[in-house]
Parts: structure tokens; sequence; C-alpha cells
């Protein structure tokens, strides 16, 4: 998705004052079977939800997440994908490259820090933006925590204890000091001189509770700092409490964010997909690659085929002779040189210490493998035998090297492009795969060039190759490396001439692929076993019935 996907606006009449509004197609994770979809996403009102197409947003949504209480997670290894997330709800979500990807995760953000729930580090250990109370007595006290609130709870009764203490002595004091005012009434507020009150005390009755008031005024004076050191110490305890239940709510929460996870390593999600991290078992890999490929086999054969307006013609046929155009052209000698192995090695025997492995057998074909990995990547080199009868092998070539037919035959594939046509006889394409989840999506940028040999043979070669314009795993697509031969050689009783009825073509296929990509090693022998056998069938079925009722080429 290009930025012109992409819509930001500012609803400066919202009642909260100009929030961003940010909509767009990004890639959602939807289940185990269907793997990521396109979904459009759009951020409102304090609301992320998602439509299955840009068409129904007026339709409802399918989804919905309150942001406030979102927490936002760039993916740890892959660059174009983020997570949303509340509680145990997440979104996987996946954008067309990273500066998309970052593009969203700046708007979330910014939109939690101005609503006061950003995830910085103050935030994450509280559940990524939930606000924590303030209160110390939302926890259960239990151990220490506990036992500070038993001691706090002593220490209040101590005051409890010290505030009637204090009550009492002072209602005794207050009492001396009324018989004071009432005993000399010429002392008044507008007195300028100090008075002595001992010494009025001493020449009056009063000096008989003289003892009785300086015991009361000491006990005051030492309750009242029993108290002060009391409060302190409950103000000690109270920061120790509040330290404490601080201490419990992060265990809890950090607690929580672990069952949270371990709720979500127990559901299918992207992250079971193909890679050295992948949390998938290799026989659930299998399965859901399998279904992946099942899945494009009915699609091709409940597709409906129009008739092709084109014919076939001598032009269109590979040439018996190299094109001159080739032969100055700067990949020449590559060429040359990787289709003239090719074709010997094709014809070569399967036996002795070369140490090719039977593993598939039905009828004229056979199939066989090398064991081979590279850097812990699976590239065994495969054979394949086969006989067919009714085509020319200069047809079977036409037909693997035209791109014109090519959707017809090859389901996998998504899109192709001519990068150059060299000559009539070798051109240079890009191709992309249909991606089958749970493994990356692939492409492949290689040269593909036809040739007669001897003895009525036919090769098409293709070899990955480079170029400037199309750079490798640049986007969301790993590059595959690639090296197939396919050599036919047509055979028909000597002394007659070859139709359709006494022809028969012996076909060789070789296939060298490195995958780009790690992905499991049982998964991807399994998947050569059971593809390539049906894919050879049905590439040789599809070249006999176009060739029905025409001329024989050969």
């Amino acid at each position: 998705m290009t930025e012109e996907n992409i819509t930001v606006s500012d609803n400066s009449d919202t009642d909260e004052g100009g929030t961003q509004e940010l909509r767009g197609h990004l890639s959602k994770w939807t289940n185990y079977i269907h793997g990521w979809q396109d979904r459009f996403i759009v951020l409102k009102d304090s609301t992320l939800s998602y439509y299955k197409s840009e068409l129904e947003s007026n339709l409802g949504c399918r989804g919905a997440l309150c942001l406030k209480k979102a927490k936002v997670k760039p993916h740890e290894f892959d660059d174009c994908r983020f997570d949303v997330s509340v509680n145990d709800c997440v979104w996987y979500l996946r954008a067309s490259n990273p500066e998309e990807k970052q593009q969203w995760i700046d708007v979330l953000e910014s939109f939690k820090v101005e609503s006061g729930y950003g995830t910085s580090s103050d935030s994450s250990s509280n559940g990524g933006g939930l606000r924590r109370h303030g209160s110390v007595t939302s926890l259960q006290s239990t151990g220490s925590h506990g036992r500070t609130a038993r001691r706090l709870t002593e220490k209040i009764q101590e005051v409890d204890t010290y505030t009637e203490l204090l009550s009492k002595q002072t209602v005794q004091l207050q009492r001396y000091f009324d018989k004071c005012v009432a005993a000399y009434p010429q002392i008044s507020d507008d007195t300028t001189e100090p008075i002595d009150a001992v010494k009025l005390a001493d020449g009056n009755d009063l000096s008989l509770h003289a003892g009785e008031i300086r015991a009361t005024s000491a006990s005051f004076r030492a309750t009242c700092g029993a108290t002060i050191a009391t409060l302190n110490h409950c103000t000690e305890l109270l920061r120790r409490r509040e330290k404490q239940a601080r201490q419990a709510e992060e265990l809890y929460m950090a607690l929580k964010n672990q069952l949270t996870e371990a709720r979500l390593a127990s559901k299918p999600g992207p992250d079971h997909e193909e890679g050295p991290h992948s949390t998938l078992p290799d026989d659930e890999f299998y399965d859901a690659v399998e279904t992946g490929f099942d899945k494009m086999e009915e699609e091709r054969c409940a597709r409906v085929v129009p008739p092709s307006v084109h014919t076939r013609d001598q032009v269109e046929l590979p040439p018996p002779a190299i094109d001159n155009r080739l032969t100055v052209h700067s990949l020449w000698s590559e060429i040359d040189r990787i289709s003239t192995e090719q074709i010997q090695a094709a014809f070569e025997g399967v036996g002795g210490e070369i140490g090719w492995q039977l593993f598939a057998e039905e009828g004229d074909m056979r199939m066989y493998r090398r064991e081979m990995e590279v850097d812990g990547m699976v590239t065994d080199p495969l054979k394949a035998m086969h006989k067919v009868r009714g085509v020319s092998a200069r047809e079977m070539c036409h037909y693997f090297f035209n791109p014109r037919y090519r959707f017809e035959w090859e389901t996998t594939l998504e899109t192709m492009n001519i990068v150059e046509e060299i000559s009539s006889d070798a051109m240079v394409f890009h191709q992309t795969f249909k991606r089958i989840w749970p493994a990356s999506q692939r492409d492949a940028l290689f040269w593909s060039h036809v040739r007669a040999s001897d003895d009525h043979t036919y090769a098409v070669t293709n070899h990955s190759t480079t170029n400037s314009e199309y750079p490798s795993n640049t986007g969301a697509c790993i590059r595959l490396f690639v090296t197939v031969c396919l050599a036919c050689r047509s055979s028909y009783p000597p002394g007659e001439q070859p139709t359709r009825d006494n022809i028969t073509t012996s076909i060789a296929y070789c296939s060298t692929v490195n995958p780009g990509g790690w992905a499991p090693a049982g998964v991807l022998r399994a998947v050569y076993k059971r593809e390539y056998p049906k894919f050879l069938k049905r590439f040789t079925s599809y070249v006999v019935e176009q060739c029905r009722g025409k001329p024989l080429a050969i």
C-alpha cells in the first residue's frame, strides 16, 4: 500500500477538538486457514475499526478496539508488522512497507499521548496504558504488607488513646484557667504588664491546685510529644504501605501480562508462520500449506477458461536455431553455458554415485531427488522422468516457454512481468507467486531460454539473474533462486513419418530451488513429493489438450 492509499485528516469540529483521523488498507491476520487478508482500517473518535473493504465502510464495522486502552507493539522480526491489543483481544496488522507501518504507529501513539494513556515505560508495566489507582487499599494485605497494616492499626489505636487523654487534660487545664479568671477579674485582655500566675495563686486558695496543675501540664506536654511521634510513625507506615501496594500492583500487572501472553501463545496467530522463530509444529505447518494448495486447485478446476483467440503459427514456435540477437547480449555466455550443462545433465542416468533417490512413481512418471541443504535451507535437486504421447518436444517447450499461456497451467502464479525481451528464444521474467500461509510470499527474477538440440530435442532453461529495477527482498516477498530445465526428446518408429498417433516425447524436468528463507525441511520435502507430480501431470495434460486437432510441429 502506498501513501496514496492512506488518508489523514483533522476533525476540528468534534467535541474533543481536533482529533486526528486515519484510514487506509492494511493486511489483517484473520484465522488459521485464510491467514492475512486485506482490510480497510479506520481510526476515528478514539476507536480503531476495520471493514472488509472500503465499499463496506458505510455498512458497519466488523470489529473495533478502544484505542485509549490499547497497546501498540511493533513486531520483533517483521519490519512491516505491528500488533494492537486490549487485554486478550489482539489485532495483528501488516503494512506493505516499513514506512507505512511507522506512519500508523506514530499516529496511534500520538493519539494515546494526547489522551493521557501513552505507552511509555511508566505505563508499560501496568498493562500498556491503564491508569494506576492511587488508593492504598486497592489490594488485599498479604505478607509484609499485612504486617504493616496491623502495625498501622495499632498506632491508630494509640493515637485514639492519646486523643482521649489530651481531651481530659485540656478540660482540667481549662477549669483551672476559668478559676483564675473568676478569682482575679482585674486581669483583662488590655493588661500590658506581665502577670505572675504563680504569685497570684500563692496568695489565694488556688495554691491548693498548683501541684495538680503542674502535673497536668507535664502530662499534657508528654502526651503531645507522644502523639506527634505516633503520627510520624503512622506517616512512615503509610509510605511503606504505599510502596508495598505499588510493588504488589506492578507484580500483579506483570503476572497478568505473562498470563495474557501465555493465552495468546495457545492461539494460532501470525507468529506461527514461516521463519526460524516459528512456533508452529511441522505437521501443522504442512497441513496449512496443503490446505492452501488444495484451495488453489479448487479455484483452477472451478475456473472456466474461454477459448483462446490466438492460433499457433510457425513464428511462435521455438526456432530451430539460436537467434543472432541473443549471441550479442551481455547474458549470452552465461545462458549458453548453463543451458548446455542442463541439457546434458537432464538425460543422464540416475544410478551410480550421483545419489538420486526415487521418491514418487506413477505410471510412466518417476520422481527423484538428492537431499541437500545450504545454510540450513533445503535446496534438494529434483529430477522427473516422464513420457507423453501425441505431442512433440518442440510443442512441449513452446507452451512452457511462451508467456502467453503461463497463467493457464501455472496455478501458483500471481503476477508476471517481461523485464526484457532479448530475442525470440530468450526473455527475462519477474514473477510473484501466490502466498500460501504460513509460508511467506515468494518472487523470482530469471532469464528463460529455449533452444533446439540433437535427436529431435528441445529444452527450456530458466536461471535466476539480477536487475537493478527489481531488487530482491525489498518488499513483502522473499526472492527465490531457481535453476530449472525442461528437456524434451521426441521419437517415432524408424521409416515412418511422425504423426499424433506414433510420436512419443520423453521429458526430463530438472529443478533446483533455493527458497530464500527458512522453512521446515520435512515440510518442504513433503510438499515436493505431493506437488511436483501434480504439476507435471497438469502441464503435460494441458499441452496434449492444446495440441489436439492441430498439425504436428516437429
